[in-house]
């Protein structure tokens, strides 16, 4: 999924919203912005209902702790690695 929100929550991090088009995403998995900087996803919620993992066509929200609110935009595309072109899973 390409980022269709992206918002800071006082003391918890930065929460990039939108829907997993491939793949399983988990709470612990690092993913790469725009195949550049990695990012370790700390949580992921649905519908303000934290899961452990989430599969493709869930509208998820997923939390980022220790990246600045400047490293992702809307639009940006998420990967299993550093390759933006990847089919591991973009969320």
């Amino acid at each position: 999924m390409t980022v269709e929100d992206v918002f800071v929550i006082k003391n918890r991090g930065v929460v990039a919203t939108g829907r997993v088009e491939s793949g399983v995403l988990r709470v612990g998995d690092t993913v790469y912005i725009n195949g550049g900087p990695d990012a370790r996803v700390d949580a992921i919620e649905i519908f303000r209902k934290s899961i452990d993992e989430a599969n493709v066509g869930d509208n998820i929200g997923v939390l980022f702790k220790k990246i600045d609110r400047s490293q992702i935009d809307r639009g940006a595309v998420l990967t299993a690695s550093g390759d933006v072109s990847s089919t591991a899973f973009i969320v």
